[in-house]
């Protein structure tokens, strides 16, 4: 995936008026099915999958049994007995790993179905519209975070009404080969001036307007989910052991030592990843950039930093060290940008 097809901001803006189209064909797919799988991913991973009804995803994540988040990814029932986890495509590997021994003592078993799955994207808020003319599928009765087996453009497609932007839209989960027609004809049916091709610089200033957390900047192993603000994806209203909820339930107890805020930069700096934060006039950083940039959409400097708990309010003003200088910051609330319903 490149980091661009033409211009970031150009591609940015396409999905937040219009329609914009991913190839998230390097992400992971991984298949547990079996008449233990519900349990077995109960076990492994913080939330409880057995919850959700057939058709439905989740939010979830895979932590250490110190709580530390493995990563973060969303996982779909397509049946009783037949889970869909997406991981991360740097993690896919230590994902499946871990599956593997968790789900072991589990009537279930795990296949990586990575190599032979294309995975294609359009989002924005015309994603149904222009969806809709290349399925039967009645997309306005699939709600937001639900999927449905269907045909898209002539070829069978998971439909999943899910997204990594903060807009409407649809990820289609597909055979290896048909994943390029599909690209096509995503590209093809809306105005060719208005559809843009996007590649990871937009997929990431969308998502940083949006909140979300991407692994290795907001989330890794020394980070629990309820540093980043992820605490109510961790299902501790349940019976069952799952790796990691002692740890995780000590944390839910105790003072946060940090956690994640989102910052407004005066002027134009940009703060970047490793980016010192300070309390206003003192030497001593307090806390450090995850992912900064500036928002297309609100023409500001924005950020994400973790920053002790005193520092965390919104209102409160905070300095990033931006190239050796001070650039003023106000802490405000997360996500800088929620589209509207």
């Amino acid at each position: 995936m490149p980091v661009r097809y033409g211009s970031i901001v150009d591609e940015h803006q396409a999905v937040r008026r219009y329609a914009g189209v991913f190839d998230l064909s390097h992400m992971g797919e991984l298949r547990v099915s079996g008449p233990g799988a519900a349990d077995g991913l109960a076990h492994a991973l913080v939330s409880d999958p057995g919850r959700l009804a057939e058709g439905r995803a989740q939010y979830s994540l895979v932590c250490q049994p110190d709580g530390g988040v493995i990563d973060d990814f969303i996982v779909y029932r397509l049946g009783a007995e037949d889970f869909l986890v997406v991981p991360n495509a740097s993690n896919r590997e230590v994902v499946a790993e871990a599956l593997a021994a968790r789900l072991a003592g589990h009537d279930a078993s795990l296949g990586d179905e990575t190599l032979s799955t294309s995975l294609v994207a359009m989002q924005g808020p015309a994603a149904a519209d222009l969806l809709s003319g290349l399925t039967s599928l009645d997309l306005g009765s699939l709600r937001f975070y639900a999927c449905a087996e269907a045909t898209v453009a002539g070829v069978p497609a998971l439909v999943a009404r899910t997204g990594y932007t903060g807009e409407d839209g649809f990820e289609l989960f597909v055979a290896w080969d048909d994943g390029p027609a599909l690209w096509d004809a995503l590209l093809q049916t809306g105005a060719a001036d208005q559809t843009l091709p996007c590649g990871l610089g937009a997929r990431d200033t969308l998502r940083l307007e949006a909140g979300m957390p991407l692994y290795g900047n907001e989330l890794d192993r020394e980070v629990t989910p309820y540093e980043a603000g992820l605490g109510r994806f961790v299902k501790l209203d349940r019976s069952q052991p799952f790796v990691g909820r002692v740890a995780l339930e000590a944390r839910a107890l105790s003072v946060l030592e940090r956690q994640l805020v989102g910052l407004v930069l005066s002027g134009r700096a940009i703060a970047r990843h490793g980016h010192p934060v300070h309390r206003t006039g003192e030497a001593t950083p307090v806390g450090v950039v995850t992912s900064g940039s500036q928002s297309p959409t609100l023409s500001v400097p924005i950020a994400m930093a973790y920053v002790p708990p005193a520092d965390a309010t919104p209102g409160t003003m905070l300095e990033v060290a931006v190239r050796g200088t001070a650039i003023p910051a106000e802490v405000v609330p997360l996500p800088f940008y929620r589209r509207s319903r």
